[in-house]
């Protein structure tokens, strides 16, 4: 196996591992309370009723889904000249998001110069 293979900081040898687990909390050493409380601040506990029981106690828990409505926006594919793609992107991030304002601020333009459109 490469060694680059394994996620930046994974412990890697027999002396990281051990101290590793050193630094892990045991039963003689638990872990903190704000740890603790964070861990378990959305925990649903059910003791009986089986899969059917979870499964309605989280869909009460979580939040719904919000249905897609026309105010947001809808993933498409556009064909741009290389060179136009490359001076958008390189506007840095969020260019997607200003080549919306782009063409929104064009069309509403469009609007006011053609009567009853």
């Amino acid at each position: 196996m490469k060694s680059d293979a394994m996620p930046k900081g994974f412990p890697v040898s027999p002396e990281e591992w051990d101290k590793l687990v050193a630094e892990a909390p045991g039963e003689d050493q638990p872990a903190s309370p704000k740890k603790e409380e964070t861990f378990w601040h959305n925990a649903v506990v059910i003791n009986e009723g089986g899969y059917s029981a979870v499964r309605a106690a989280l869909t009460e828990k979580r939040p719904l889904r919000e249905t897609q409505d026309s105010t947001k926006s809808i993933p498409v594919t556009i064909h741009f000249d290389a060179d136009v793609l490359a001076a958008l992107k390189a506007s840095g991030k969020g260019w997607q998001t200003r080549v919306n304002a782009l063409v929104r601020a064009w069309l509403e333009s469009e609007r006011m110069t053609r009567p009853g459109a």
